[in-house]
């Protein structure tokens, strides 16, 4: 069965399109394509609290060319989600009313706690000890989601308003950080020994630029190290430095200053980058429920 995912994000909406079969002990899943395109809504959104003409017909061009590919391949069944700068749009269902009407793709608004479940979703604790316990850490160009699972258990999940996005526009307040540090601190207070594992295209290319060998953890005094480096930086020379699109340079600071702010608040040295996201929850999320 081929079924597909679009995740509209803050900073980009993607499009991931899998090959699943069903074997009597486990779903497996094959990728066939995955597709990123930087609308960046948050950028029109948390400034001026409605999608502008502009990024609206991007938006509406890159779900025509999602259905085109999505004909192409076949997919039989599919799940298009919209999170933070969707949901603070004051044009929003008019605007996703227009998508369905033209370009044939029901787009869905869903709340951060039900975010922070479908990047749960990717099931990554059936590959862990189930005796540990684990923050998931999701940053996206509006909110951070963070999920922790203990003991086999899932504990706690919570969306924050608080994405690079919305830090590069300045647009959270000190209060705004306090309550986030307060809620996970309180969170992880009585659990030992956390471990944190990320998800985002900003830990993913922390990662990258890293050298690390795939399935070690990234230590924090990499990221405090990176931060130092690239903050007082412009733009252009981020980009310059580590060949960064433009996209990733200027959200890349704000995306190292959550990670290392909730590595912090954990009481943890180092982060897991498994390359996941909110497709990869979404495609498992309709794969189960078949």
């Amino acid at each position: 069965m081929i079924i597909a995912a679009i995740d509209i994000g803050s900073n980009a909406a993607r499009l991931l399109i899998n090959e699943v079969t069903y074997n009597k002990e486990k779903i497996e899943y094959k990728k066939l394509n995955l597709v990123r395109v930087p609308l960046r809504l948050g950028i029109d959104v948390f400034e001026n609290g409605k999608i502008g003409t502009e990024r609206a017909t991007m938006l509406l061009n890159t779900m025509h060319a999602f259905k085109y590919l999505m004909d192409a391949y076949k997919v039989t069944k599919y799940r298009a989600c919209a999170t933070s700068a969707m949901r603070d749009a004051l044009n929003s269902k008019a605007l996703l009313s227009k998508v369905k009407k033209e370009a044939n793709i029901n787009i869905e608004i869903i709340g951060g706690d039900e975010e922070a479940m479908l990047v749960y979703e990717n099931h990554i604790e059936e590959q862990m000890d189930k005796t540990k316990s684990y923050m998931y850490v999701d940053v996206g160009g509006g909110s951070t989601e963070c999920t922790i699972f203990s003991g086999g258990k899932l504990l706690y999940k919570k969306s924050f308003n608080i994405g690079t996005i919305r830090l590069m526009k300045k647009q959270v307040t000190d209060k705004e950080w306090l309550t986030m540090q307060t809620a996970i601190e309180k969170a992880t207070q009585k659990i030992k020994n956390i471990i944190a594992i990320g998800s985002g295209g900003n830990i993913n290319k922390l990662f990258s630029l890293s050298k690390l060998k795939d399935g070690s953890p990234l230590p924090i005094t990499f990221l405090n190290k990176t931060y130092k480096t690239l903050a007082p930086l412009t733009v252009t020379e981020r980009m310059t430095l580590h060949n960064l699109r433009e996209d990733r340079a200027d959200v890349i600071v704000p995306a190292l200053d959550i990670y290392k702010n909730v590595m912090k608040w954990c009481n943890v040295d180092e982060i897991y980058v498994p390359k996941i996201g909110l497709s990869d929850g979404l495609i498992h999320a309709l794969a189960t429920k078949k």
